[in-house]
C-alpha cells in the first residue's frame, strides 16, 4: 500500500460524497491515519469505516471525523477539549485545524492514553496535551474552551464539559445508548441551545457517571 496515494483517494472520495469544507479535507489529507491504527489494521487504514484499536475501542470512520470537525467549524488558535482520545487520530485532525498546542484530550483508559501520546509524538503532533482521566470531569485547568467534542456516546452531555465552554462555545456529542444521535450545542450564558443531527453509532463513554 502507498499510504499517501490511498489517503488522497479516500479524501477525494469524501469530497465527492460530502460537502465538507476545504480546510477539513486538507486536514484529513495531512494526517497519516495508518500510523494511528494497530499494525494488523494498516491495510484497511484508508477505508472509510471504523477500525478496532484495542481495549474494545475503535477509531472513527474518516467521514465521521470530518463531519464533526466541519460542524464545529474549528479555526486556527481556538482552544478545544476532546473527550475520548482513543488512538489520537481525531485529535491530530483537530490539531491541523486549530494548532496542536490548543488541543486538550482526556482518555479514560491508561493504555490508550499512553499509545495516543506515542502516536501523536511519532507523527509530529506531540504538542497535543493528553491526560488519563474521567471525561465527565472535562479538563478544568485549561478552560474556558471555544469548542468541545466527545468521541464516545453519553447519556447526556456532561455538565462539566458544558461549564468549561466559554460563552458562545460549541459542543458536539453522540447522545444515547442503543439508539444514538449526534447533538450540537451552542452555549449562551447558562443555557445550551441544542440541535439534533444524524443518527450515529459510537462506543459507550466510560467513567463514574455511566
Amino acid at each position: 500500500m502507498n499510504p499517501a496515494a490511498a489517503r488522497d483517494r479516500l479524501v477525494d472520495d469524501l469530497a465527492r460524497r460530502h460537502d465538507f469544507s476545504e480546510h477539513v479535507l486538507d486536514a484529513l489529507r495531512s494526517v497519516p491515519r495508518h500510523q494511528f491504527v494497530p499494525e494488523g489494521q494498516r491495510e484497511d487504514a484508508y477505508a472509510d469505516r471504523p477500525l478496532p484499536i484495542g481495549a474494545g475501542q475503535t477509531i472513527s470512520a474518516p467521514h465521521i471525523v470530518a463531519a464533526m470537525c466541519d460542524r464545529l467549524d474549528l479555526r486556527e488558535g481556538e482552544h478545544v477539549l476532546e473527550i475520548g482520545t482513543g488512538c489520537g487520530y481525531h485529535a491530530a485532525v483537530t490539531a491541523e485545524l486549530v494548532g496542536a498546542e490548543h488541543v486538550y484530550s482526556v482518555e479514560y483508559l491508561e493504555s490508550l492514553a499512553d499509545t495516543a501520546r506515542e502516536n501523536l509524538a511519532d507523527t509530529g503532533y506531540g504538542d497535543i496535551s493528553v491526560r488519563r482521566g474521567d471525561g465527565h470531569d472535562g479538563w478544568p485547568e485549561h478552560a474556558p474552551y471555544d469548542a468541545a467534542y466527545l468521541t464516545c456516546a453519553t447519556r447526556s452531555i456532561p455538565t462539566a464539559v458544558i461549564d468549561q465552554l466559554r460563552d458562545g462555545g460549541r459542543v458536539l456529542a453522540p447522545v444515547g445508548d442503543v439508539s444514538q444521535t449526534l447533538v450540537y450545542g451552542e452555549k449562551t450564558g447558562e443555557t445550551l441551545d441544542r440541535e439534533f443531527l444524524s443518527g450515529v453509532r459510537f462506543v459507550r463513554m466510560q467513567g463514574d457517571s455511566e
